[in-house]
């Protein structure tokens, strides 16, 4: 990953402090899968999902990073939440550990998906990257709960349903951190490219937008596929791994959509 030139802004809540991160230039950035093989269950998919969990970076198509065990694996249901952990199989990519799960969604409802990866350490940028990522499954058309908070320290909550969604939709969210709106909060977007887009240059690899004052962002996915939407705050510290000193922690909450293209008469 490309070295980032970083500014920080201090807002004060009354949870304390929190730094997040601006990033200037051409951007590879770091984002972790949780990709389902479809966000809407029914009667054509069956009740049984697989997840690819891989952290890459996916509109370059990697490389590839060393995936450690996750901290947590769920799904919630309700505000209900149901450990998975023991549904994770190792699955390396391109030599690098990732993972994959199979779940059964038993029953109509919406099911918000979460993982809390182990931070990973990244030296050159100094720092630790820890990944709250979430996505969103409609079973049997239920239709409700698809804006359902998880937790996590530095979460999105949708404002516009996370599926169901045409290329060209506009896709919002808040981004929140401890529960509380993050003013102009810096947002990374990524296409998880299947290597049928090529980039004119590095600028477009990720896209950066920032949300308004009241933490609130937009944007518009111009084709079809799954699409990543990162807020990152950086957020404590941790020793390094060789335990000489602590380096700042980058806490993501991270959201997965799925836009599609309309399938017509005849296709």
């Amino acid at each position: 990953m490309m070295q980032f030139l970083k500014q920080s802004a201090r807002l004060a809540f009354a949870t304390g402090v929190t730094v997040f991160s601006c990033v200037s230039g051409p951007a590879q950035a770091h984002f972790q899968e949780l990709i389902p093989n479809t966000n809407v269950v029914d009667q054509k998919t069956g009740k049984d999902v697989h997840f690819d969990m891989i952290f890459t970076h996916p509109t370059d198509g990697g490389p590839t990073m060393e995936m450690a065990h996750p901290v947590q694996f769920g799904m919630q249901v309700n505000g209900e939440k149901t450990d998975l952990l023991d549904h994770l199989t190792r699955h390396d990519v391109n030599g690098k550990q990732a993972y994959q799960a199979d779940v059964t969604v038993p029953r109509p409802a919406g099911y918000v998906f979460y993982l809390e990866p182990t931070p990973y350490y990244e030296p050159a940028e100094g720092k630790y990257i820890v990944q709250y990522t979430k996505t969103v499954i409609d079973a049997f058309g239920d239709g409700s709960n698809w804006d359902q908070m998880v937790g996590f320290p530095v979460e999105i909550e949708p404002l516009s349903r996370p599926y169901g969604l045409w290329a060209g939709n506009s896709f919002g969210g808040i981004v929140k951190h401890n529960g509380k709106p993050v003013p102009f909060a810096e947002i990374e977007v990524e296409f998880r490219n299947d290597g049928s887009i090529t980039l004119p240059n590095d600028s477009f690899s990720t896209q950066i937008i920032k949300a308004d004052a009241n933490g609130t962002f937009s944007y518009t996915t111009p084709w079809a596929g799954w699409w990543v939407f990162a807020a990152l705050i950086e957020d404590g510290t941790l020793p390094t791994p060789d335990g000489t000193t602590d380096v700042p922690v980058e806490r993501g909450g991270v959201l997965w959509v799925k836009t599609n293209d309309p399938i017509r008469q005849g296709q």
